[in-house]
């Protein structure tokens, strides 16, 4: 792998071992932001080891829990970070395992590689231009050094063949009356239609690796929730295409909100799930 994937890799480990430090800890220092959504001690652990990581490479950073410069001073940049240093925080807050670690690395407004690590599962996935990667770390990950660690990763290539039945990933906390129009349009064409609940990243993370065919995510997301799952959709074949340009999604735009999306597994053709 690249300096930059094994930087990356090494980071969102680390970040995901002060993660888990709050998890298991009594108080989340929770506190509710101004749009409403939390942030816990754990979102601000993993942004500062991830912040001084990152900082290293001279690449700029855009992160949630960072400060969001104006468009007039990113819009020049042809290379940055884009990190969610806890997605699905709300997750965390609930207890589920059904968090992840983000980080991504976007040129020329694409997601060119991305780390998805969730720490309570010990599930890692990863995309650059050799391919995308899934590894099962060992069960006492959190008390091993990170480069004897590195050195014994169990790599799996991705993506795997898809299930016969047609499947589709939700979100566990954002289920839009939308969604739900779409897998009632979805079933009427395909039948049965399995569907998988997830939080966090893991959707994408399961359209990559060819656990289910579909993600349509009809509701708002930002660019840190979804460039790095991007990234490994793409490097495994697949495609993450924006709702009204039909396009693939670009980042480092003036408006970091995303629109509507579907993202497709390898072998499934997009054009005909545009329901």
């Amino acid at each position: 792998m690249n300096h930059l994937t094994r930087l990356a890799i090494e980071t969102s480990i680390v970040a995901g071992k002060a993660i888990m430090e709050v998890f298991t800890s009594n108080d989340f220092g929770l506190k509710i932001k101004s749009d409403d959504s939390p942030l816990t001690e754990a979102d601000l652990r993993s942004h500062r080891i991830i912040d001084e990581a990152l900082q290293t490479t001279h690449i700029p950073i855009l992160s949630e829990e960072g400060e969001h410069l104006s468009y007039e001073e990113r819009k020049d940049w042809d290379e940055l970070w884009i990190v969610d240093p806890l997605d699905g925080t709300k997750e965390f807050v609930k207890r589920s395992g059904e968090f992840t670690v983000n980080i991504a690395l976007v040129k020329n407004q694409n997601p060119v590689m991305g780390v998805v690590f969730a720490p309570v599962l010990g599930c890692l996935y990863w995309g650059d231009e050799s391919g995308a990667y899934k590894v099962d770390l060992p069960e006492a990950w959190m008390d091993e050094d990170i480069n004897p660690l590195m050195d014994k990763l169990d790599i799996q290539r991705m993506p795997n063949g898809l299930p016969d039945k047609m499947t589709v990933v939700a979100s566990v906390s954002h289920f839009s009356a939308e969604t739900e129009q779409y897998l009632r349009a979805l079933k009427q064409r395909e039948g049965e239609v399995e569907l998988v609940s997830k939080g966090s990243s893991l959707k994408m993370c399961l359209v990559a690796e060819g656990s289910a065919h579909l993600y349509p995510r009809l509701g708002p997301t930002m660019e840190w929730d979804t460039a790095a799952g991007q990234a490994v959709i793409e490097a495994a074949g697949g495609l993450l295409h924006d709702w009204n340009t039909k396009q693939a999604m670009k980042y480092n735009r003036e408006q970091l909100l995303n629109g509507s999306f579907l993202a497709v597994a390898k072998s499934v053709d997009i054009v005909q799930y545009w329901l």
